[in-house]
């Protein structure tokens, strides 16, 4: 497993932005497909976004596209999700994950601990 460390959230008011970021620990972070789910209080966790190991290929939840944009730094060990526009119903504890499948599971071999994205209206 590899560890994850993610950062960047905090209170933004609609229609804002936020920046995440998801720091791993792993030196081959680059044999790693990344992604981010969220989990909204009293909802399953759902998947938002995910990018693969070589950033050929990224994939996002329909109520994202087009206001959310996944991206990795290989030679940083990093992963971001640029969040823009932001609503009301984008708030939820935003976690991290990687796998070595693309697109990932449903449950990806790693996680990180969450940073919590609230968004007021």
């Amino acid at each position: 497993q590899v560890q994850l460390v993610e950062s960047g959230g905090g209170l933004v008011q609609a229609g804002g932005s936020l920046r995440l970021s998801c720091a791993a620990s792993e030196r081959t972070f680059s044999n790693y497909a990344m992604g981010w789910f969220r989990q909204a209080p009293g909802k399953e966790r759902e998947f938002v976004a995910a990018i693969s190991r070589s950033d050929l290929m990224r994939t996002y939840a329909d109520s994202v596209k087009g206001r959310f944009t996944i991206s990795r730094d290989n030679a940083k060990n990093t992963v971001y999700l640029q969040m823009n526009s932001l609503k009301p119903e984008d708030t939820a504890v935003y976690y991290c994950a990687a796998d070595y499948q693309y697109p990932l599971p449903r449950a990806p071999g790693s996680w990180g601990q969450g940073t919590q994205v609230t968004v007021s209206s």
